[in-house]
């Protein structure tokens, strides 16, 4: 579904059947305030490109808010495990390396005819 900030993600979800409005974000939670979802953060959060470069099935995320600037701004920092591989991924947007490997086409081959003597 498409975020208030114009971003598609799946952990967002609205209904707005009838003139209602109720908006959440599924992957942060119901956690309580100050550390709770509201919908300015959608345009600064991560995920929607974390999920544009790396659809992963293996990948899970966990999302908190961070308060920043003695608490006058929020920010979203997530994390990222890899159940295939079963270690923390490092980049999410790339992911952990093992559960897409390169196409041959992109790996570097050696070819003893360009070798010079």
């Amino acid at each position: 579904m498409r975020t208030p900030a114009g971003f598609e993600c799946k952990y967002f979800y609205g209904n707005y059947f009838r003139g209602r409005k109720q908006e959440e974000c599924r992957l942060i939670g119901n956690t309580p305030p100050p550390h709770h979802w509201t919908p300015d953060i959608c345009a600064k959060c991560p995920v929607p490109g974390i999920l544009r470069a790396n659809d992963c099935q293996n990948m899970e995320l966990k999302a908190l808010v961070k308060r920043q600037l003695f608490g006058l701004r929020k920010s979203v920092e997530v994390t990222a495990y890899c159940h295939k591989s079963r270690q923390i991924v490092k980049e999410p947007h790339i992911g952990c390396g093992q559960c897409h490997p390169l196409p041959f086409e992109f790996l570097e081959k050696k070819d003893d005819s360009d070798t010079a003597y």
